[in-house]
């Protein structure tokens, strides 16, 4: 579903990459390159040399659903039901379905006593969740999640994961400092000095990684069992 073919761009050297349909987690150190090519799969960069299409196309005629990693700059509007339903306003939908439609996505994440709060009350984990539930209420092709989990706590984190796997859109990037919770996607992809060092599933990955700080800890206390 993305193609990334001679990509310079920054600090990234892609020669070549592509990323199935599914749930992808793109994992490496600080400084690897994974926000850049998470913003030129969204569109808010473009490449200086090279191609990057999604299912053939330029990311900027794609409908993604984008959720950065300064919670702080996820949300624009001063109300949580606004912020919800902004999407929704520009994509047209009528507005007796705008209501409903937040309703359902607050409900499903169990934010719903947050829709009269307004934006700057929110905490940080509060935050992420909201921008989570304004980037799902779109119903997006592409969902991209750059370390959203580093600004929640366990359980909150585990329950954005469920939802994502109970209301998955068809390309799913997640970035992600945690390896448990990459080790549980379709595939990962591991960057390193702006080149995706190691692609595959779970398995191809970290077998790679297994004596570094970014092989997952469940994975390294069974192997102790």
């Amino acid at each position: 579903m993305i193609h990334a073919q001679n990509l310079h761009h920054r600090s990234l050297e892609i020669k070549s990459l592509h990323i199935e349909p599914g749930h992808t987690a793109i994992i490496g150190k600080n400084g690897s390159g994974k926000t850049t090519f998470l913003k030129l799969c969204a569109g808010i960069e473009l490449p200086h040399h090279g191609t990057l299409t999604i299912s053939g196309r330029e990311p900027r005629a794609v409908h993604t659903g984008w959720v950065g990693e300064v919670p702080d700059n996820n949300l624009v509007f001063r109300t949580v039901a606004d912020e919800v339903a902004s999407g929704l306003r520009f994509q047209r939908t009528p507005a007796d379905a705008i209501g409903p439609a937040v309703s359902a996505v607050l409900s499903e994440m169990e934010i719903l006593h947050l829709c009269s709060r307004t934006s700057h009350t929110l905490s940080g984990g509060e935050t992420v969740m909201v921008a989570c539930a304004a980037a799902l209420a779109l119903s997006p092709e592409l969902l991209i999640l750059d370390e959203t989990d580093t600004h929640l706590d366990r359980n909150a984190a585990g329950k954005l994961e469920t939802i994502i796997r109970r209301r998955p859109a068809p390309c799913i990037l997640q970035c992600t400092q945690d390896m448990d919770t990459a080790a549980r996607a379709d595939r990962v992809v591991y960057f390193a000095g702006g080149r995706p060092l190691y692609v595959g599933t779970p398995d191809e990955v970290f077998s790679h990684l297994s004596e570094t700080e970014m092989y997952p800890s469940l994975w390294r206390i069974a192997g102790c069992i």
